[in-house]
């Protein structure tokens, strides 16, 4: 298989086709999607993404690992996965924050989940510019995944409360330059009031989801660049990781508060990641004060069959941890449980 500028096309033309397909097919007319509507769409795009997965595996190969890309791309997948399951805590956050009603929720999940594959799109691209001009940048991405891992892992240990998302820069400057309705006039993003420009609730949502996910892409990108420096496997899974998170959030609903160990465990994900980037820059080392400049090829080099192996254990474990955990235990965060509210600001009365 060769990676060319048709191939790029043609891949962004059906990923961008899915969510043209899912906003008409699903999205189009406001409504609370059921458990098997749900549960039948994430089911597909799981399954879209393994056997994309196993045509890299037999298409797309190094000379003695033919298997090579497919087992970066399953690897890359899995971990993109995991982080996206931990923004739909924030997803329902912000939901919650901004009282939208669950028949409304799709809208603004499925556009802001568009935009956030754009966001990481331009940041793939300058991930790759980057790592070709100047490869010793690995040192860097490794450090800040251990960085963020640690700190992960000590928010959750001081049980550090989610940041208000009407507390954003950006979304107070939002609402001081244009009025924002207190209802909703059906799943309308902005209106038109006596000739004027009023946003609705749903479009600053919106907005605080695009800016939370830039976030996010912060310590998502780096790590799976740590998995593999190919940039069209780290597109295809995070857009693959992405499509179908909008159906996933509405069928995890309540278990995503009974994963009490998640954060515990991607942040063991992402510094094992970090380490590994750390390995890899000492490999390639180019930085004077280090072996005089040259690679050190005594330091520990993981494998990608290694890195799945650890990257799914860790899940599993955290997984099983966590239900075991929670089983009989009501778990105590409240402000997350949104997807059956029916506290939402009452729909525009003036329609």
């Amino acid at each position: 298989m060769e990676v060319n500028a048709l191939t790029w096309v043609i891949t962004i033309a059906v990923i961008a086709g899915f969510f043209v397909f899912d906003f008409y097919s699903h999205v189009r007319k406001p409504h609370a999607p059921s458990m098997k509507e749900s549960g039948f769409w994430t089911l597909f795009y799981v399954l879209l993404s393994v056997a994309f997965g196993i045509f890299l595996w037999f298409t797309w190969g190094e000379p003695g690992d033919p298997h090579a890309h497919g087992m970066e791309f399953f690897s890359g997948y899995v971990t993109e996965k995991a982080l996206s399951v931990d923004n739909l805590f924030v997803f329902a956050l912000l939901m919650g924050a901004f009282k939208i009603p669950p028949k409304y929720q799709q809208k603004v999940l499925l556009i802001g989940i568009a935009l956030s594959l754009v966001f990481r799109g331009i940041f793939i691209a300058l991930g790759a510019a980057i790592i070709e001009a100047w490869s010793d940048v690995f040192y860097l991405f490794g450090l800040f995944l251990l960085w963020i891992a640690l700190k992960t892992v000590l928010d959750e240990v001081r049980d550090v409360p989610e940041t208000d998302p009407n507390d954003m820069k950006l979304i107070k400057f939002i609402r001081k330059v244009i009025p924002v309705s207190e209802g909703y006039e059906s799943d309308k993003l902005f209106l038109r009031r006596a000739g004027k420009l009023v946003l609705t609730p749903l479009f600053v949502c919106l907005i605080a989801i695009g800016v939370t996910d830039l976030v996010f892409a912060l310590d998502s990108i780096p790590a799976i660049y740590g998995i593999t420096q190919e940039p069209y496997i780290v597109f295809t899974a995070n857009a693959l990781s992405l499509m179908g998170l909008r159906q996933m959030y509405f069928l995890l609903g309540g278990l995503l508060e009974r994963l009490v160990f998640l954060p515990y465990g991607l942040g063991i994900i992402l510094a094992f990641i970090g380490v590994k980037m750390v390995f890899h820059a000492l490999h390639e080392n180019n930085l004077p004060f280090i072996n005089g400049g040259e690679g050190v090829h005594g330091a520990p080099e993981i494998s990608t069959p290694m890195s799945l192996l650890v990257i799914v254990g860790v899940l599993t474990a955290t997984i099983i941890a966590s239900l075991i955990k929670s089983r009989n235990v009501k778990v105590e965060r409240p402000e997350r449980h949104v997807l059956d509210s029916d506290a939402a600001p009452a729909e525009a009365s003036d329609r």
